[in-house]
């Protein structure tokens, strides 16, 4: 005699599980939609990261007497320089330290302002010191430094930047910038290769 078969039914799936399914299914296919869309649109802009640069210096004068006091007038040109086709730059919080040999001379500091696309701002510094004590050790490498006719200064600072990017929305980056400036001792303007994308 054969033996009875039990069959068993599978219950029905909760519509609650069909439901977040179908949620999880559509989050998927928008963040697929929004990722094609931002590459695309990073292809299609290019966006550069906007930079600052010491676009040039010049040691307007120089004294340094007996009792090893150095006194010294610089100028120094900061550009802030947007290569974005289609997006302005905002830059803010801009700040630059100019030393010399670790004594802190000025601070070059600037208001926020907004570069257009493909412009550039310059801003043009001139720093007078106060007489700078030397201790013996600096005194004398400033000696060798006019023998030879060259004294370095430190440039050293930061600029916040924020610019948009189509549909990729707001960008915001830190800027960075360390320069030595070896500046000739009879004035001559000097061009440094110095940007936040120098290595």
């Amino acid at each position: 005699m054969p033996m009875p078969m039990h069959v068993r039914r599978r219950g029905r799936t909760n519509p609650l599980i069909w439901l977040l399914s179908i949620i999880c299914a559509i989050l998927a296919v928008a963040v697929i939609i929004a990722g094609i869309v931002v590459f695309v649109g990073y292809l299609i802009i290019k966006p550069k990261v906007p930079l600052i640069s010491a676009a040039s210096a010049q040691l307007d004068s120089l004294y340094f007497d007996i009792t090893s006091l150095l006194t010294v007038q610089v100028s120094v040109v900061i550009k802030a320089e947007n290569d974005n086709a289609k997006a302005h730059s905002s830059f803010y919080d801009m700040s630059f330290l100019l030393s010399f040999q670790g004594v802190k001379m000025a601070y070059l500091v600037a208001e926020p302002f907004d570069v257009n696309a493909n412009r550039s701002v310059e801003f043009n510094y001139v720093t007078q010191s106060s007489p700078i004590p030397l201790n013996p050790e600096d005194a004398e490498a400033v000696n060798s430094s006019l023998k030879q006719k060259i004294i370095t200064f430190d440039l050293k600072g930061r600029a916040k930047t924020r610019w948009r990017v189509g549909p990729i929305g707001s960008v915001k980056n830190w800027l960075h910038l360390d320069c030595k400036l070896h500046l000739p001792t009879d004035g001559t303007k000097i061009f440094p290769r110095c940007s936040s994308r120098s290595k």
